[in-house]
């Protein structure tokens, strides 16, 4: 595909049940919500060019069509055209979701992490229980009016999406904050759809310590009981924005296999974001999957220190070679609208300063080849082909490994 607008990504995949339907079309807009323009879902940036032939192309389109793909880690929705508005569109509890964006994806199923530490719905700084609550809530009853996509409860609604052409969603968290100290709130997320979620986010909290502490105390006595009520419940657990001691301890204590959904090698690019071979050893040992960040200006690497999918692949190979094909996937964290000032509001929530922080790198408006969940996968997958990696491989990188570590977890 040539550098062309993104209003002419055109592959078609296979025929989904998607019917047209958009976010809260059952209300009024400006009535019953507050409107806002949101942001283009196709188009807001170029194309990128991966040079396949025709041959690549049809192989790429056929793996996607015949097997399992699933993001391990996105957030595919829909934000204000104009940033500046984003608080006010969070408080309204209403994220829309790229319906339309998902159905041309190729994806079977998606890890939603949902507002997460931007949920600002009563307090700036995010993390509250009566936020999570409220996205939730608003997430739920959204897809309840539409039958394309379809929240994952088990294995089974992975394959059955498959099947029959709809896209199952993984309602996920980033961080147990939200539960405070209370472990029975795990129980009621479970209750509500979470299949998934983190140790800490950045900041620590009562399990553990975040990524961007200066001291790591690891898992707390209470986080390992939350690891323990996470294993009997089946939540998957990750790690991407725990400290090192604290990703170490949530693989000892957990007697399932635990996720890092988003990041990349410390080796590839050292900032505290990316995780240190030792990190990245045990967690394989344990058979757990690490899936491939790409969010702007995370997944660096010296050989492509401006931000792309090439840059993300040099992760990708170097976690290949130190960890095993059985244990990489992706998990790109891409969103509908601009990532980068997304990033630059939310700086001081997300902790990003520090997060970042390390090897100087030029600033990009977007990463290349992986801006948005619509065309990751296509990207990703058409990547491996024109390197000549196998359908076995392909597929296990992108839903097979997946697959398998949630058959024992859930």
């Amino acid at each position: 595909m040539s550098e062309e607008s993104a209003e002419n990504f055109n592959v078609e995949f296979r025929q989904t049940t998607y019917d047209g339907y958009r976010s809260f079309s059952y209300l009024t807009p400006g009535v019953d919500y507050d409107e806002f323009e949101l942001a283009k879902e196709f188009g807001r940036v170029p194309l990128y060019d991966l040079g396949l032939d025709d041959e690549q192309h049809e192989r790429t389109k056929k793996l996607i069509d015949d097997n399992i793909i699933i993001s391990l880690h996105d957030h595919p929705t829909i934000f204000p055209a104009n940033m500046d508005q984003v608080h006010d569109y969070i408080r309204t509890g209403r994220e829309h979701t790229s319906y339309e964006g998902l159905s041309r994806s190729g994806m079977t199923a998606v890890f939603d992490n949902m507002m997460d530490g931007t949920a600002c719905v009563t307090s700036k700084f995010g993390w509250k229980w009566d936020d999570i609550i409220y996205d939730l809530g608003m997430r739920l009853s959204d897809t309840a009016h539409q039958d394309y996509a379809r929240i994952a409860y088990g294995v089974k609604d992975i394959t059955e999406a498959k099947e029959n052409g709809q896209i199952a969603i993984v309602l996920s968290l980033e961080a147990a904050t939200p539960i405070e100290n209370e472990v029975d709130r795990i129980d009621i997320l479970y209750g509500l759809g979470i299949r998934q979620m983190g140790i800490a986010y950045s900041e620590s909290n009562s399990l553990g310590s975040g990524l961007k502490e200066a001291r790591d105390g690891g898992l707390t006595v209470f986080g390992r009981r939350a690891v323990e009520r996470m294993n009997a419940l089946g939540v998957a657990i990750d790690v991407s924005h725990s400290g090192d001691q604290t990703c170490l301890d949530t693989f000892e204590h957990s007697s399932k296999p635990v996720f890092i959904t988003h990041a990349g090698a410390r080796s590839v690019w050292e900032t505290a974001r990316m995780k240190p071979d030792s990190v990245l050893k045990a967690c394989a040992e344990t058979g757990g999957v690490i899936g491939l960040e790409a969010a702007p200006h995370t997944s660096l690497s010296h050989a492509h220190p401006e931000h792309s999918i090439e840059s993300v692949m040099d992760h990708f190979l170097y976690c290949v070679d130190l960890m095993g094909i059985d244990h990489v996937a992706f998990g790109p964290d891409t969103l509908y609208g601009d990532h980068v000032a997304l990033h630059t509001v939310f700086s001081r929530n997300l902790g990003l300063a520090q997060a970042t922080h390390g090897p100087s790198f030029p600033r990009v408006e977007y990463v290349a080849g992986l801006d948005n969940p619509t065309e990751n996968f296509y990207n990703i997958v058409g990547w491996l082909v024109k390197r000549g990696f196998s359908d076995e491989d392909i597929v296990k990188v992108t839903g097979g490994n997946i697959m398998r570590v949630l058959e024992q977890v859930w």
